[in-house]
């Protein structure tokens, strides 16, 4: 028997993939071409370039056919070798996955331990990096947005700790869930690369992985001896240089990706970035007036692409996840690993405004009335009251 039609849209509420909007569905509906045409030729200049504005670099951006974790093994495999110490913090669950990848790899990873509800120290990362005189730590690898947690940590201070500690590490950022929602600055922060995916704040389809690389990175990269032949940097640079690609190229997400640019460029990333803190604003004053717990600790660490949330002792997450998606077609983020059952995410990311977000915070603050939370009073109102001094 068929399930019973569900009228109205889904609301999409976890943390990515986000909402596609309609105009990038409809640039991604298209015939394919030929991508060793003129046509493709133009369009991946033109995505490519468009790119660095995006990142706010003037140095390449490479575009793999692949996920976010695609992107992470590229930044590892194309400028480090066999052994190499990696210096990483442990500030949630993706940034847990990366380490693990590392060690796959047959890095060394030095990986300092946190309680999944702080930043990166950008001290600690200074003090590690001075007593390491023989310089064997070869890279610093963080995550800026913490997915798992909704903490955000400061590139630009850790730059500022490398450089304190003089110490040649390359530094590697992981942007997937802050990259076109949050302000981030590839060679004004001295990054060295930088990891993105397409199905964030680019508001695409999962598909499309980045690394976006400084002249450092590029010279490490001639002498790194990791076995890569897939994510080699080299062949796509040389490819890229002509607008092409050295194997079929995901085309039609590049329509949507070029798509995507020209959205956020008309809205400007200004404004994008100000959407965002607003929307993150307004909902965490709804879990503040619920008398819910925000898993980022401190205020300073605060995300603008999501909100985690702890519900009290006793209560299962997953459990008021399931009934709010059930009864008002809101899929909300679940805990991850040590978060698990524990807390669930309110993504705030992409394509979202002010009117969508307080749909899904009455929606939350229902469900969690139903599913027997007790709530201190009414988050919308909290919501609205950030929503009117915006406006004023």
């Amino acid at each position: 028997m068929p399930e019973t039609r569900r009228a109205g849209r889904h609301f999409l509420q976890i943390p990515g993939p986000t909402n596609v909007p309609d105009r990038i569905l409809r640039a991604i509906d298209r015939p394919t071409i030929d991508h060793r045409g003129p046509e493709f030729q133009r369009l991946a200049q033109r995505v490519l370039e468009g790119l660095k504005r995006i990142f706010k670099t003037r140095e390449p951006v490479i575009v793999f056919p692949s996920s976010g974790t695609g992107a992470w093994e590229a930044a590892l495999v194309n400028t480090l070798s066999p052994g190499d110490r990696v210096l990483m913090v442990e500030t949630g669950h993706f940034a847990t996955l990366w380490k693990a990848m590392a060690e796959r790899l047959g890095l060394d990873v030095l990986f300092l331990p946190g309680d999944w509800r702080s930043p990166v120290d950008p001290e600690q990362i200074e003090t590690v990096l001075a007593e390491d005189r023989a310089h064997r730590i070869k890279a610093v690898c963080i995550v800026h947005n913490e997915t798992s947690t909704g903490v955000r940590s400061d590139v630009a201070a850790v730059r500022r700790a490398i450089d304190r500690a003089g110490h040649p590490a390359l530094f590697m950022v992981d942007t997937i869930s802050s990259l076109a929602s949050m302000d981030y600055r590839h060679d004004e922060w001295g990054v060295d690369v930088t990891v993105g995916a397409s199905q964030k704040g680019l508001m695409l389809p999962p598909g499309l992985g980045f690394n976006a690389i400084s002249p450092k990175a590029l010279a490490a990269h001639r002498t790194a001896r990791m076995p890569r032949s897939y994510w080699d940097w080299s062949a796509m640079l040389a490819a890229n240089a002509s607008g092409f690609f050295p194997y079929t190229p995901a085309t039609n997400l590049l329509f949507g990706l070029a798509e995507a640019i020209a959205m956020l460029e008309e809205e400007g990333l200004a404004h994008v970035f100000a959407r965002h803190d607003r929307l993150a604003a307004m909902t965490r004053a709804a879990v503040s007036a619920w008398g819910l717990t925000i898993v980022a600790r401190d205020p300073s660490c605060y995300s603008s692409s999501l909100t985690g949330v702890f519900l009290p002792a006793g209560i299962d997450a997953d459990r008021v996840r399931a009934l709010i998606l059930e009864r008002f077609d809101v899929s909300l983020g679940a805990g991850l690993g040590k978060l698990a059952g524990r807390a669930f995410r309110i993504g705030h990311l992409g394509d979202v405004n002010d009117t969508w977000l307080l749909g899904v915070l009455a929606a939350v603050e229902v469900g969690l009335e139903l599913a027997g939370v007790p709530l201190r009073a009414s988050g919308l109102k909290a919501a609205k009251q950030v929503l009117l001094r915006a406006e004023a």
